[in-house]
């Protein structure tokens, strides 16, 4: 599971390091893909595994099902973790979730997210992530 959150930087050529407790469950290679919300989402090749086969099973014939496919797919990058624990961002990832360089790294459970910073910030704001609002919301879903 993931959790925790990190600032790290973006070095000229589209590297990050990547948190050490995040590289032991990810493992050395892992998928790296258009996130919702303007960032990008990290997946272990399991996790990537179990998301391809619940993506699977949506029906061709649904328009908004075939877009999200292709959201996630043609976004997607295997990484792999080099010796000093960095991952290259590719560029059409950068551009998508604006990162330049700083950044933070979140754990969410089952997938890590990757977010620019300024971002990040106005999303953590009071108005989005309010947790008597989200309570409220939470209990509508049965949580």
């Amino acid at each position: 599971m993931f959790y925790g959150e990190f600032q790290h930087t973006v070095d000229p050529k589209g590297r990050v390091i990547v948190p050490s407790t995040f590289r032991e469950e990810l493992g050395e290679k892992f998928i790296l893909t258009k996130g919702l919300d303007d960032c990008l989402f990290v997946y272990s090749k399991t996790e990537w595994s179990n998301l391809e086969a619940k993506l699977k099973t949506l029906p061709l014939s649904n328009k908004d099902a075939r877009a999200f496919v292709r959201f996630f797919f043609s976004g997607a990058a295997e990484c792999e973790v080099d010796k000093q624990g960095r991952i290259l961002i590719p560029q059409n990832l950068r551009n998508y979730a604006g990162l330049e360089k700083d950044i933070y790294i979140i754990g969410v459970s089952t997938r890590v997210e990757v977010w620019d910073k300024a971002k990040w910030e106005t999303y953590n704001g009071d108005e989005n992530l309010n947790p008597d609002s989200i309570a409220e919301k939470m209990s509508m879903l049965g949580i």
